[in-house]
This record gives C-alpha cells, sequence and structure tokens, in this order.
C-alpha cells in the first residue's frame, strides 16, 4: 500500500513559505497555499502548489483541508485578531495536525536599547502592530494545535536584498548612532523550519536570525562594496526624509540571540551574518541589469 504524502497548508504563501514549499515539494509533499491575489495563485499553481483565495470573510472550502498534516502560517493579524484561527481553528483541530507553524516577528520585545533579547525573556511590545503580533502569538499557543512560534528577523534573500535598492538608486544609509537590526536569509528560514518540522517540540518559540546584528548603513557600504560602486551617503536619521512606518523601524534598537535553533534544532547557518548572505546574491542580484 503507497504511503500518503505529508500536506503543508500555507496561509498566506509568500516569499518565506515559499522556500520552504518548494524544498518539500522536492521531497514528495503536497503543498497547498493561499494567496489573496488571483494572479499570485496562478503563478503559484504553476510551480505544483494548489492554491485558494483566503482572507478574512472569504473561508476555505472543506477539501482544502483534506489530508492536511502540517500547516504554516505567515499572514499578520489584523486589529480583530489572527484571522487563521479566527476563521479555521475547528477545522484544523481535526485534521490531527502534526506540525503548526506561526511565523511572526522579533518586534514583540520592543526596544530594549540595543541590549541581547532571547526567547525566555518577556516581550515588551512598543508599536500597535507588534502588540498584534504578540496577541496573535498567544493565540496560536493557546490554539490547542500543535503550535510552534517563529520571530523572525529583518529578512532579506534573492531580489530583496541592498544590491536591488542601489541598482535602482533608491538605497540610503540612514545613519541613527547605536542602532543596530537583525536580519535573516530566507534560505536560512527554511532550514530553520525544516528542522523544526523534524523535531516537532509544541509550544516552543524560536527566534530566526543571524549571528550578527549590525548598522544598517553598514549593510549597504558594504553591497556597495562588493558591486564596486560608491555607497549612498550617509544621512543624519534626526533629519532624514522619512515616512511615519519607516521611521518606526529605527524606535526599537535590540539584539537577538539565536543559540535555541542551534541548541534545539541542530541548525546550522548558511548565512551566518550578511557578508556571507551578500556575497551568495551578488551574482543574482549584485550585476548591473541583473533582476530578482
Amino acid at each position: 500500500m503507497a504511503e500518503i504524502a505529508p500536506t503543508l497548508l500555507c496561509f498566506g504563501l509568500g516569499y518565506s513559505a515559499d522556500v520552504l514549499a518548494q524544498r518539500l515539494l522536492g521531497q514528495g509533499w503536497r503543498i497547498v497555499g493561499t494567496s489573496r491575489q488571483a494572479e499570485k495563485r496562478r503563478e503559484l499553481e504553476a510551480r505544483g502548489y494548489t492554491m485558494h483565495p483566503f482572507e478574512r470573510g472569504t473561508s476555505l472550502p472543506d477539501t482544502a483541508f483534506a489530508g492536511v498534516t502540517h500547516v504554516l502560517t505567515s499572514i499578520a493579524p489584523d486589529e480583530a485578531g489572527d484571522l487563521v484561527l479566527d476563521m479555521h481553528q475547528a477545522e484544523l483541530g481535526r485534521c490531527g495536525l502534526a506540525w503548526a507553524g506561526y511565523l511572526g516577528t522579533t518586534a514583540v520585545y520592543g526596544d530594549r536599547g540595543g541590549d541581547w533579547v532571547d526567547e525566555t525573556m518577556p516581550i515588551e511590545p512598543s508599536l500597535p502592530r507588534a502588540e498584534r503580533r504578540a496577541r496573535a502569538e498567544a493565540q496560536w499557543l493557546e490554539s490547542g494545535l500543535p503550535a510552534h512560534v517563529f520571530r523572525l528577523a529583518g529578512i532579506y534573500g534573492p531580489g530583496r536584498n541592498p544590491f536591488v535598492n542601489l541598482r535602482a538608486g533608491t538605497a540610503r544609509r540612514i545613519v541613527k548612532p547605536g542602532q543596530v537590526f537583525s536580519r535573516i536569509h530566507v534560505e536560512d528560514i527554511a532550514t530553520v523550519l525544516e528542522a523544526s518540522i523534524a523535531r516537532p517540540h509544541p509550544g516552543q518559540i524560536y527566534n530566526v536570525c543571524d549571528d550578527e546584528p549590525a548598522p544598517p548603513q553598514d549593510v549597504v557600504a558594504h553591497a556597495a562594496e562588493l558591486m564596486g560602486v560608491e555607497p549612498p551617503a550617509e544621512q543624519d536619521f534626526a533629519t532624514a526624509e522619512l515616512s511615519p512606518m519607516a521611521r518606526t523601524f529605527y524606535e526599537d534598537n535590540r539584539r537577538v540571540r539565536n543559540a535555541r535553533i542551534k541548541l534545539e534544532l541542530g541548525v546550522r547557518l548558511a548565512f551566518p551574518t550578511y557578508r556571507e548572505g551578500l556575497l551568495a546574491l551578488l551574482a543574482v542580484d549584485g550585476e548591473p541589469g541583473a533582476s530578482g
């Protein structure tokens, strides 16, 4: 009798989830996903996935849950809460899931004045969107599902990196003294998720970031050096023209530890700092006229 393939249901099958889904598809998994955009659904169906529209007020058909063994969500909560659980917690509960993953953000730690944080510390979200994320984490951990929370740092990878901005002329070197950001390559996110699927620990929280939080202006300067172009001039954060949303990203300053993904999941990062990550992306996005 043929073994039934495991099935991953991805709510909001986007940039990060797609890397994991492609890996699992190559291992014989079945992938079911959602996207609000019809064009995106067609694109992903061409990659071998079964896609459905989904948003608050538009439920999935019962057939979307048939055979589902694992679920991953990257949909940000709205003011009403986590829409996946609000709309489909009962259906997910009937699936007998082996694993559930919630892709959150390190923003729930709030501002720590540049100090280090890890998963054992209480969260202190300072921004409204981070407060919503914190509530969504709690919803998942209290859902009765085999939930795992992944707090992601700033994501970069093919098509989303300083090379793309340098080529487009939109790269900026905003300097706020003492400010650092943690980041993570999208391929390393997939590695962490694969490792968690192989070693489930329901209720666990994982920081997903690389080894070296760094000032954003240093990352742009290094990318420019690799490209062989002049970096943009530094701009003082206090006087730089930034949108209100962009300015909020500088309100929090923290360094995020990643020891748990290494010790518990056995993860070895392919890109432990932005230097390795950018070097690998140079051939993809770092050449003039390259497309991500």
